[in-house]
């Protein structure tokens, strides 16, 4: 089994579902007592949020790129980005490694393509809505376009990712906002959802849909452990 190597902390929320994740996988495909070998770096969130915030995205690569490496010089034999937002600067991070890195997008298109979907609607961090990075990757690399909520969704999404699940909220009344979110775009014309942040399943599943749901989470850790025991 190779040894992942998972940049977390942003949230550390999110990254603990990764490792239950793998572990539990592992466990699954490998019987007995076997676990995932996994090695992580995890950051002060507070930072990178500033950084986000401020639009400063060249520290948050430097940021990012160091990380990497220091996964790298500790063993990790492949790159794990905890994050959907962090994928912004994917590239520059496998650039500065010699260690593959397991792009999300590319882990969550896999999912997609199978269901024939049309048009899934995209649940993320206003970053990951509004840019091209990763929309545009979905797009570019496999052919999946994807649909975003309007300006009051987009509000509604971000600021609930960042103001509750980041901080552990989760909330009954924030899930109803965010069904009601989908319900607008499924009156446009949406088909399915993708959890787009890596916090966005601590509050929605795919039992609140009756369209297909893709947990980026889920589907990314899966791919990592998919490399790591090939």
């Amino acid at each position: 089994m190779k040894t992942i190597g998972l940049i977390g902390g942003m949230s550390w929320e999110s990254t603990v579902v990764y490792y239950q994740l793998l572990n539990r996988m592992a466990r699954q495909r490998l019987g007995g007592l076997h676990s995932a070998k996994l090695l992580m770096w995890s950051f002060d969130f507070a930072e990178i949020e500033a950084f986000q915030a401020a639009g400063d995205w060249q520290a948050a690569t430097d940021a990012m790129v160091g990380a990497a490496r220091n996964v790298e010089r500790g063993g990790g034999e492949c790159i794990v980005i905890c994050t959907n937002t962090m994928h912004k600067m994917a590239d520059e991070v496998q650039a500065g490694v010699d260690i593959p890195l397991i792009h999300i997008a590319d882990a969550t298109a896999a999912a997609i393509k199978p269901k024939g979907v049309r048009q899934p609607l995209l649940l993320a961090t206003r970053y990951t809505m509004e840019q091209d990075f990763y929309k545009g990757r979905l797009s570019d690399r496999h052919g999946i376009g994807v649909c975003v909520p309007d300006e009051e969704g987009r509000t509604t999404v971000h600021d609930i990712i960042y103001e509750e699940l980041c901080r552990g909220v989760v909330s009954p009344a924030s899930k109803e906002r965010y069904l009601a979110v989908v319900e607008r775009s499924r009156a446009q014309g949406a088909d399915a959802v993708i959890f787009g942040c890596t916090e966005v399943g601590l509050l929605v599943d795919q039992e609140d849909f009756d369209v297909p749901a893709f947990d980026t989470t889920a589907l990314h850790a899966e791919a990592a452990l998919d490399f790591a025991l090939a």
